[in-house]
């Protein structure tokens, strides 16, 4: 099995990315695997100084077989962060797991990720492997199943999912109300996707 590469998106939040760093060290083929890290650039004097120490813990990480960090100079913002990031990442490797800076993975994370986005890699309607999922106690599922929605907390693709991927809001809201799928884009209207689509129209929201 070929590895694939986990991308990590870090912005001012030293000891969030500290403990992000630290779950990902203990887990299983950490040290076989390539560790990306996009440290975006500050929006102003104080995330500049906040963003200096971060790149400089940065510089200490250990534990994987290969470490790269790509310093932004300029302030991308979240949003246009992963998309770039993955975009060029998965362009490169094929595949990609990407993390941000406020995920504490279990020891099995990255097992699991790679044995699913070896498993699934040839299965068309399977777009996205999630490492994370809601709460449901009072149910009892079994340990993997389908879902219709993605997530954003621990995240696997590959390149032929990504290709897919529309980052215009309004042209996705548009292609919903055509194709009559905004019910079951808002998980059988129980869920308020649509809502986030619209805000990104607006500009409320860049996500």
């Amino acid at each position: 099995m070929i590895l694939a590469p986990i991308v990590l998106f870090v912005y001012n939040r030293l000891s969030h990315t500290q403990k992000t760093v630290e779950a990902l060290q203990k887990n299983t083929l950490a040290e076989l695997s390539t560790l990306i890290i996009y440290s975006d650039g500050p929006k102003n004097s104080e995330d500049k100084k906040n963003i200096e120490e971060i790149r400089i813990y940065l510089k200490t990480i250990i534990g994987f077989k290969k470490i790269q960090i790509i310093e932004k100079e300029n302030n991308e913002g979240l949003a246009k962060s992963i998309i770039d990031g993955v975009t060029e990442t998965i362009n490169k490797y094929g595949k990609i797991i990407v993390l941000e800076d406020d995920i504490v993975t279990s020891p099995g994370f990255i097992k699991y990720m790679n044995d699913a986005l070896d498993l699934y890699e040839n299965e068309p309607l399977v777009m996205h492997i999630s490492g994370y999922m809601y709460p449901l106690a009072k149910n009892k599922l079994p340990e993997t199943f389908f879902y219709q929605a993605a997530s954003c907390w621990g995240w696997g693709t590959w390149k032929s999912a990504w290709n897919l991927l529309e980052t215009n809001a309004e042209v996705l809201y548009k292609k919903l109300q055509e194709k009559k799928l905004m019910d079951t884009f808002n998980i059988n209207t129980i869920h308020g996707f649509e809502q986030q689509l619209l805000d990104n129209i607006s500009g409320k929201l860049h996500t």
